[in-house]
């Protein structure tokens, strides 16, 4: 079972805190049996959590050998942190822990080094502040997270249940994630118009947006040889104008969205079907196994393979 440590700093915001017990808590694989056990842990017996105190059931050594480790935000992000944590913190990390920080957590994640070189998010409104504090970090405040490998980060608060839910995907594949997402009454993959998409493997369709309509034919007909014209023959518009469009509503390029969603059917294929990957290539567009293995690996940093051996 994958061990979760939730890390209580003090003056942790409760939403923070309560949103990866609750998300990874209630996760529940096929066949019944939990996805995750969870633990809580704090570097004193008590913590102030604003309009409450709590007791964390774990010390800081409940973060060793877990499997990840969550850092949610707290009410002064600026606050300097304690040496135990950031030790307790790296020695997670030079384990191979893999960790996440929600909303403002991205602050006392950063002051230990590192994410030091790495892109990260947190919340929009502090994030001019994060880069004026380590400046060797690199903020991107119009994402809802950046998944780095063992290193992600989200924006602000409803951006953690976004987060929590990517990171039960990486590690039972689909199915489990959206049975996940019912429970938290959330999309598994959120809408987001202008600049705020989900940095990752497959860009929302921002519902009532003028290109709904042209996006779910995209998505009828993702076998077909589809080129830049071609979509901008069906939208009744020019190039230029739907590139234009597209980077507003979507945040990526039409091809970009198209290879995206590509790649996200391919992955519910293998999840689903026992299709050979050369028949799944062609089901989702790809016109050869090479190109579409070498797309896939890119997308999602394993071949489709590794992917079925893991989901499937």
């Amino acid at each position: 079972m994958h061990t979760v440590a939730v890390l209580a700093l003090d003056r942790v915001i409760p939403f923070d805190l309560s949103t990866p017990i609750e998300v990874f808590s209630r996760t529940r694989l096929p066949d019944g049996r939990p996805g995750y056990q969870v633990r809580v842990c704090a570097e004193r017996d008590e913590v102030d959590a604003g309009a409450f105190a709590l007791r964390a059931p774990w010390s800081l050594e409940g973060l060793r050998g877990a499997d990840t480790v969550v850092v949610p935000g707290v009410a002064d992000p600026t606050a300097p942190l304690s040496s135990a944590v950031r030790d307790a913190l790296r020695s997670a990390a030079a384990e191979g822990t893999r960790i996440a920080s929600i909303c403002v957590g991205t602050f006392p994640l950063a002051a230990t080094g590192l994410l030091d070189g790495l892109r990260v998010t947190t919340h929009w409104q502090v994030a001019g502040l994060l880069a004026a504090l380590h400046p060797e970090v690199d903020v991107d405040p119009d994402v809802l997270y950046v998944d780095n490998g063992r290193f992600l980060t989200s924006a602000g608060a409803a951006a953690g249940l976004d987060l929590c839910l990517h990171m039960i995907r990486r590690d039972y594949g689909s199915a489990v994630a959206a049975d996940a997402a019912r429970l938290s009454v959330m999309p598994l993959e959120r809408e987001g118009g202008q600049a705020q998409f989900i940095v990752h493997d497959h860009t929302p369709t921002p519902r009532g947006s003028e290109l709904e309509a042209l996006l779910a034919w995209l998505r009828e007909n993702l076998a077909r040889d589809l080129t830049l014209a071609d979509i901008a023959a069906r939208s009744g518009t020019s190039t230029r104008t739907l590139i234009r469009r597209f980077r507003d509503q979507t945040g990526t390029t039409p091809l970009q969205w198209l290879h995206r969603a590509r790649i996200r059917r391919a992955q519910h294929l293998l999840e689903t079907t026992k299709h050979s990957v050369e028949r799944i290539g062609a089901q989702v567009g790809f016109g050869s196994p090479t190109t579409f293995r070498d797309r896939f690996k890119r997308t999602t940093g394993v071949s489709p393979q590794t992917y079925r051996r893991t989901f499937g």
